[in-house]
């Protein structure tokens, strides 16, 4: 076996929210995914904003040194017409974003539309689209579902970026010899 297929990594998937936070934990070994745990931040007791923004910090710390994870994927904010909506959901992501800051935790943002397309190949998808189908993907048992669809939109972040990570970058297509001689010119020998 490679070092590929040996490597372990664990990524934690945040689903970003002022009431609720969903989370989900995967462990990677290779290229095989398993579900380490999924849950929610339930913020709904606490009245004051920066209360909320305090438990959230130390619930995504707690996780963080409960997990050790290698990496956090987050869902980025979504742009609504509802301004305050956008500002008090920007600070809880940002809290969570400083929760791993503060552990050397690289993240990557991912927009809602690319977690549901990676997912189920619909970026219009609902919640319980992308819930099925990580309960079929990560072959979770019925019971291990929580009712709260904001965990395992966490746990789809998380899955989300697994995808990616295999993924190169890959180029701009080209759309003609002329248009791929433009742009790589340090590949082409000789005249034209």
């Amino acid at each position: 076996m490679t070092d590929k297929q040996n490597s372990e990594k664990i990524i934690l998937g945040i689903d970003p929210g002022t009431n609720l936070m969903g989370y989900g934990v995967l462990r990677v070994t290779g290229n095989k995914a398993v579900m380490e745990t999924m849950g929610i931040i339930d913020l709904r007791k606490y009245t004051g904003p920066y209360l909320k923004l305090g438990r959230i910090f130390e619930r995504v710390t707690g996780i963080i040194e409960s997990y050790l994870p290698d990496e956090m994927a987050i869902e980025a904010p979504f742009f609504g017409k509802n301004v305050q909506s956008m500002l008090k959901l920007g600070r809880a992501q940002g809290v969570a974003i400083a929760a791993a800051i503060h552990r050397d935790i690289p993240i990557t943002e991912y927009a809602p539309l690319k977690i549901k397309m990676a997912i189920t190949g619909n970026g219009q998808a609902s919640k319980e689209q992308v819930a099925g189908m990580l309960t079929r993907m990560l072959h979770i048992r019925e019971e291990d579902m929580l009712p709260y669809m904001d965990a395992t939109d966490g746990l789809a972040a998380a899955y989300c970026h697994f995808l990616q990570m295999g993924k190169p970058a890959v180029a701009q297509p080209y759309h003609s010899w002329k248009d791929f001689i433009r742009k790589n010119p340090d590949k082409v020998k000789g005249q034209i």
